[in-house]
């Protein structure tokens, strides 16, 4: 490395955050600008280590020693042409990716990890900034004719690689934004979305086809799809959200963390909401239920909107704030998190079951709930829940936002048309080549995975690419994405 005594010499020193009073106050990201000096020294914390279990971490695979020391010795071009090689939109997890690298850090082991994410985001503003990203259409097109469907990262990681293999390739977006929940998921806060249209603008550009307001088996028959295109890419996301089946949840007020999400998102974007159908947090009392990022993203989003008071319930206990003794590096760490979210606000709470919604008029006024514990079994297993005697208690709210995850991609429409094979947990089965039960018709990314992070939204993308090339080819130089792949 370039300074093999950096890791000793400087401290993890990540780039500084807008003050909560400030950035509650609006939806830009809340992030200061990084100055090349920090940047610099924070990257001469990675240590020559010998073996880089970062890689490991990493779904991309991420050669981040090589970028580290580029950006360590200056040569933000070079390190930008590294990070590129095996990361498609490191602007994307260079800003909402929970890093499972800097987890698998050597420095973790008995210190703080290399600010691994940061350094990407960085490299990546530069590259734009300098005019260093630029389109890159391919020399010569072979003439193949591929459908991604789907514009999320799979799906775009996916078209880009397909796109620079000659193909030609059209994406299919149901809604009217390109980027599935890159554009209506996260917030802007997290991830402005000029981001992601500034790439998309540039493949674009590169030859890639969008297709917008296109929902496959309902504006864009199936049989069309199978009949014009050599290949199919099924990228559609899991987004058949988990509900929650307790009395009153049909009343107003109740909503899924998505719907709320979304729309926001469309607000800020210039859409305008018909009358009734705005949800919105303004001077109300808000209940999140789930703890994750989704759960951190609408706290974030009923801050900013005014809230009076915003309470996120957990069904889990509270995770430890240090890894326990079954819990060694390099795993992932089983700790708690907080978000910036959670620096602007907002009630947190653990070991909370919801059992009913009660309210007058159709409309939520309150949400009844019960203490839960959990007992781990003396061999292994599943830990048992169950409620704490006399524990019940009430919250007022008259908005209550339901963030606890995804099940599985959509099975009505283009699945159930296109009658390709789910395994047993509704996903699309695929086979060791990425391809479905249905011949030519592949799947990446969330709708096969089931619910997961970009990071590997982007992996699995790159991957399926480079097996749809290889199926209608017969070979391919498009590299493997996953680092346990020869």
């Amino acid at each position: 490395m370039g300074k093999p005594t950096g890791f000793m010499e400087s401290g993890r020193q990540p780039p500084e955050r807008r003050p909560a009073a400030e950035r509650k106050g609006d939806y830009q990201e809340f992030y200061k600008p990084w100055g090349e000096t920090e940047a610099k020294e924070q990257g001469s914390r990675c240590m020559d280590c010998a073996v880089p279990f970062c890689h490991m971490g990493c779904p991309l695979g991420n050669v981040i020693p090589e970028f580290n020391h580029k950006v360590y010795l200056g040569d933000w071009e070079g390190a930008l042409k590294t990070l590129h090689s095996t990361n498609n939109f490191p602007e994307f997890t260079g800003r909402v990716c929970p890093a499972p690298c800097e987890a698998s850090c050597v420095l973790s082991i008995n210190s703080d990890p290399v600010t691994i994410e940061y350094i990407e985001k960085e490299i990546v503003d530069r590259g734009y900034e300098n005019g260093w990203i630029k389109a890159m259409p391919p020399a010569t097109r072979n003439g193949k004719k591929v459908a991604v469907v789907g514009s999320g990262p799979s799906g775009l990681a996916a078209a880009q690689q397909l796109n620079r293999a000659g193909h030609l390739v059209t994406v299919f977006e149901r809604n009217g934004y390109i980027g599935g929940l890159l554009a209506l998921g996260i917030p802007e806060f997290k991830l402005e979305k000029s981001v992601v249209q500034r790439r998309v603008d540039l493949m674009a550009e590169e030859g890639v086809t969008f297709l917008t307001d296109t929902n496959v088996g309902v504006d864009f028959p199936v049989d069309r799809l199978l009949s014009e295109f050599d290949a199919v890419c099924i990228a559609i996301g899991s987004t058949q959200a988990r509900e929650l089946d307790v009395p009153g949840r049909e009343l107003e007020g109740v909503h899924l963390a998505m719907e709320y999400l979304s729309q926001q998102n469309r607000v800020l974007a210039g859409e305008q909401i018909p009358d009734g159908e705005r949800i919105e947090a303004e001077g109300k009392r808000v209940v999140i239920l789930g703890g994750g990022d989704t759960g951190a993203d609408c706290l974030g989003t009923a801050i900013r909107q005014g809230a009076e008071v915003v309470h996120q319930l957990e069904l889990l206990s509270e995770p430890p704030t240090e890894r326990s003794s079954n819990n060694p590096w390099p795993q992932w760490p089983m700790v708690l998190r907080s978000s910036p979210a959670h620096e602007e606000g907002g009630i947190r709470d653990y070991n909370v079951l919801t059992k009913s919604f009660s309210g007058q008029n159709g409309k939520l006024e309150k949400l009844h709930a019960v203490r839960v514990e959990w007992t781990e079994p003396e061999n292994g297993g599943r830990p048992s829940m169950s409620e704490v005697p006399g524990s019940e208690f009430e919250i007022e709210t008259e908005l209550t936002l339901l963030a606890m995850g995804f099940l599985h991609p959509e099975h009505d429409g283009m699945l159930g048309q296109m009658g390709v094979e789910l395994n047993g947990r509704g996903n699309i089965a695929i086979d060791a080549n990425r391809m479905t039960s249905v011949p030519g018709v592949f799947a990446a990314g969330d709708a096969a995975r089931g619910q997961s992070l970009v990071v590997w939204a982007i992996s699995e993308g790159r991957e399926t690419a480079r097996a749809i090339d290889q199926y209608l080819m017969g070979e391919t130089s498009l590299p493997h994405s996953l680092p346990n792949h020869s």
